[in-house]
């Protein structure tokens, strides 16, 4: 299983259109999730990098269409999202000429989990 599949895997709800233009969805990772396996074995935790995957991958369901991201404007961890928890990602997409910029901000039960910024285009 890969990255992409794990996600698909993981997602439980969304997106789901909000009142402000924002977009919200949730994922449950189960302590199953090869992604565990080494990060971290004593205290397993998603990788930073899934925070940033997501973004994309949510902003491809909205959009529908492929994305390819150019610029990692920001990547902000605020807590650790350890297996089985519920993560919300409420994804807020903004559009200048070819340039999609996806801003999305991560919570579990309401604390801050962390905040990305990708700057991205379509894919040909």
């Amino acid at each position: 299983m890969n990255m992409l599949d794990s996600i698909a895997a993981a997602r439980i709800s969304g997106p789901h259109a909000t009142a402000n233009g924002s977009h919200v969805f949730e994922f449950r990772f189960p302590a199953s999730d090869p992604t565990f396996a080494g990060h971290f074995p004593l205290r397993p935790l998603l990788p930073g990098v899934f925070q940033l995957e997501i973004t994309r991958a949510a902003a491809e369901m909205v959009v529908n269409h492929p994305l390819e991201v150019r610029e990692i404007t920001k990547a902000k961890f605020l807590r650790p999202i350890i297996p089985d928890e519920t993560l919300r990602v409420e994804l807020k997409l903004s559009e200048k000429a070819d340039m999609i910029q996806a801003r999305a901000n991560f919570s579990v039960t309401g604390q801050a989990a962390g905040e990305t910024i990708l700057q991205m285009t379509r894919k040909p």
